[in-house]
């Protein structure tokens, strides 16, 4: 497995305490954690391998730093490389837009050539809407610290394990 490079965008420290997991579970030896606070896209590509998280704020916003980071990262050459992305939302506060914010990033990686991995169930979350649901899969980690973070530690191991097996 090559090197990972973890960008995360956070206010309160819960998506900076999730990314610093989501590295000790690949390895801190091959997997760096970066705060899109001030990343560039050439941060971005000397990645082969990218995770992207935030937090998702209000009804459904982008968490602030990871918003100023998108044109970071819509010009970042990422072809080629493989994409996961993990989000934190309020599944009961927010049921219409849950986790909107990881939804947005996938928006926009999409149309990207790179390989969007990483996906999991929605099985065992309460919502009524979410940008981040694609075809009745997440396209990513999702986690709720306000309302499930008992389940943080053992999603982000059994995602951590299936990220290691997509990963060149």
């Amino acid at each position: 497995m090559q090197n990972i490079g973890v960008f995360y965008g956070s206010s309160t420290g819960n998506t900076k305490a999730v990314a610093k997991l989501i590295q000790t579970e690949l390895g801190e030896d091959i997997a760096t954690i970066i705060d899109v606070a001030n990343a560039k896209s050439s941060d971005i590509e000397q990645f082969n391998n990218l995770i992207f998280g935030t937090s998702t704020w209000g009804i459904g916003d982008l968490q602030d730093d990871f918003e100023d980071f998108l044109s970071e990262l819509s010009k970042a050459g990422i072809d080629g490389r493989k994409v996961a992305l993990f989000g934190l939302g309020d599944q009961y506060s927010y049921p219409d837009s849950f986790v909107d914010g990881v939804g947005e990033i996938y928006e926009l990686l999409e149309g990207k050539s790179c390989e969007l991995i990483g996906k999991i169930s929605v099985d065992g979350y309460e919502y009524d809407a979410s940008k981040a649901e694609k075809d009745s899969q997440f396209v990513g980690l999702i986690l709720d610290e306000e309302n499930q973070d008992e389940l943080t530690n053992e999603r982000v191991k059994l995602w951590v394990e299936e990220l290691k097996k997509q990963f060149n």
